[in-house]
């Protein structure tokens, strides 16, 4: 068995203040709906560096000391892809959008009235619950199933 493999690295941060968590409205049909703002890390640089590049990118806000909060991972054609789960309530800079779809404030009661991306509330519960720290899609049976742990 190889030890190896192709892996594609990203990122996605939760900006928040004590009442709210800043979503990205996402236009791209692969993952339409409201999620959290972030992208992908390039050849040779950190996971960090990442995600305060991708925040000001499709914020334009500059985040601090982001915290590693989670890894959510799903199979790839002839591989894995890896998502490093973030979040912060340290920023400053003046809010903007990007191609990627519209920032929204939204209110933590406002959640549940909001049109989200299908594993929204499992990606939230792993970035939040400190007994938690993976959120995995496993294909059984030809079926796509999530696991957290």
């Amino acid at each position: 068995m190889a030890r190896t493999e192709q892996v594609e690295l990203t990122v996605l941060c939760l900006i928040h203040t004590k009442d709210a968590y800043l979503l990205q409205d996402r236009v791209k049909e692969d993952w339409k709906g409201y999620t959290l703002p972030g992208g992908h890390v390039e050849a040779g640089e950190s996971i960090v560096d990442a995600v305060v590049r991708e925040m000001k990118e499709e914020t334009g806000l500059t985040v601090f000391n982001p915290k590693l909060c989670g890894v959510k991972q799903f199979p790839i054609e002839g591989g894995r892809y890896i998502v490093f789960l973030f979040q912060t309530d340290s920023f400053e800079g003046e809010l903007r959008s990007s191609e990627e779809g519209a920032m929204h404030w939204i209110k933590k009661e406002e959640l549940p009235n909001i049109n989200s991306v299908n594993d929204f509330n499992e990606l939230l519960q792993v970035m939040l619950d400190e007994n938690l720290s993976e959120f995995q899609y496993i294909i059984e049976d030809g079926e796509w199933k999530i696991v957290l742990k």
